[in-house]
């Protein structure tokens, strides 16, 4: 996905634009990059790259090279930044959570124009230099956020540093979230609210979709209202948020609680226990132990002093090797036992068969596997979760097409009361060798979280959802 943090304050904030920012290095995996205007010398930066190192250990021998009383965080899972420009609007730096569509058409669309770029990484062009361009196309910052609305397939949430203070803007459909908290002589902007207790913030005010403010020592000002419509990311309950964050005033472990008992509530199996595959499952798995009134155990200890997110690795072989090696079974606890497995989701399930075999292994008895979610059958198109190179790698399109379906009717599978449902579901569990599998239905999920189902993307399960 990726995450951003930046802070307005009466005092230097060099600390808690790092600290704000190193607590959203679960949502980045590629790059990131600090930014602050400096007295006297104006914008200063560093980007460095995440792939094979953590944000803290790459910055913390830098800050005593920045200070200032305003900058910008941000950790990216795909180009560089914070971007610094200089323009009719004045110097600015800028820092996306996004996703384009249709970039290489926005690219022609400003070389046409004999525009050029100069932010290229892996022989592309930077989104976040496109997304800068479109606001320098118009006469002010609002109307070129605007206008990055109206131009952009996909989704932007975005924060523009400036030597008034911070521009902030939530998707225009509100996909990913922007929260502001304050302290007595500061307001930070971030996409996490657990990013603000421990620096001192408290929870001010949650941006609203499409909504514009400028943020300034003095206070928050509304640039533009927010939309009515909005289609926050399911998944940010289900996987990707921090399990203390709010999103909406709807915090992620509370509802990750939810979403487990209402798996509970429909599964007839009985078992010695449940367990959660850490992180994002073990808040799923004390759901269902909760309502369920069976032992929640850890036949599961992630080893993590070594090993670094499995989705780190830009190899897909490799992200597998380092999830599989960080993992490490309790034969104590799985010998001979029925077990409740549950996950946030499969998307390839090639994770979830390696797991599999070591528990079969360690001499599991019965393995039956629970998922937060429905089954994946769409490619995300909004943010970068479930990316594959064809949506046949996905666990359920495979399935389907190992049913003989050429795919015609995708949509069909995803009824959890059809024919087709139980066919493509009974095949994703003989793929993976699990005794039985059920997955949470849709409109138990949209209940767990609390929102209208009009108000939530929930496209990778049914395919709903527009730009």
């Amino acid at each position: 996905m990726s995450g951003f943090f930046g802070v307005v304050s009466k005092n230097d904030c060099v600390k808690d634009v790092f600290y704000g920012t190193d607590y959203h290095s679960h949502l980045g995996t590629k790059r990131a990059g600090m930014v602050f205007i400096v007295p006297g010398k104006g914008f200063r930066r560093s980007i460095h790259n995440l792939e094979n190192a953590y944000f803290r250990s790459k910055f913390e021998d830098e800050l005593g090279g920045f200070r200032g009383y305003s900058g910008l965080g941000v950790i990216s899972d795909t180009d560089p930044q914070p971007i610094l420009f200089n323009s009719h609007l004045g110097r600015f730096a800028i820092v996306t959570v996004a996703r384009l569509l249709n970039l290489e058409e926005l690219e022609n669309r400003f070389l046409e124009k004999r525009y050029h770029f100069t932010e290229n990484f892996e022989g592309n062009i930077n989104p976040t230099e496109v997304i800068a361009n479109l606001i320098c196309e118009k006469d002010s910052f609002v109307s070129g956020i605007e206008n990055v609305f109206e131009s952009i397939k996909g989704s932007c949430s975005l924060m523009i540093l400036t030597e008034d203070g911070i521009i902030a803007a939530r998707d225009k459909l509100g996909r990913t979230p922007v929260v502001i908290g304050k302290k007595k002589d500061a307001y930070a902007v971030a996409i996490e609210t657990s990013s603000f207790p421990n620096i001192g913030y408290e929870t001010e005010y949650f941006v609203g979709p499409g909504e514009i403010v400028h943020v300034s020592q003095s206070g928050i000002t509304t640039l533009r209202k927010p939309g009515e419509k909005m289609q926050i990311c399911a998944f940010l309950w289900v996987y990707y948020g921090y399990p203390p964050s709010y999103y909406e005033n709807i915090n992620v472990e509370e509802c990750r609680y939810r979403c487990g008992a209402n798996l509970a509530k429909r599964d007839p199996v009985p078992a010695d226990f449940v367990c959660g595959i850490p992180d994002s499952g073990v808040g799923h798995a004390i759901g269902y132990s909760n309502e369920k009134r069976i032992p929640y155990k850890r036949a599961y200890s992630k080893y993590t002093p070594t090993w670094p997110r499995s989705f780190m690795p830009q190899d897909q072989e490799q992200r597998n090797l380092v999830a599989r090696m960080k993992l490490i079974p309790n034969r104590e606890i799985v010998d001979g036992k029925s077990m409740i497995f549950i996950d946030d989701s499969i998307v390839r399930g090639t994770q979830m068969k390696d797991s599999t075999i070591d528990l079969r292994r360690a001499g599991a008895a019965e393995v039956h596997m629970r998922i937060a979610c429905p089954p994946l059958l769409f490619p995300c198109i909004f943010l970068n979760f479930s990316q594959s190179r064809t949506p046949l790698e996905l666990a359920g399109r495979k399935a389907i097409n190992q049913l003989g379906d050429e795919g015609d009717d995708i949509i069909g599978y995803s009824d959890p009361d059809s024919e087709k449902y139980r066919a493509m579901v009974a095949r994703i569990a003989e793929n993976l060798d699990l005794d039985t599998l059920i997955y949470q239905r849709l409109d138990d999920l949209v209940d767990a979280i609390g929102l209208p189902k009009e108000r939530v993307c929930t496209h990778c399960w049914d395919g709903s959802g527009y730009c």
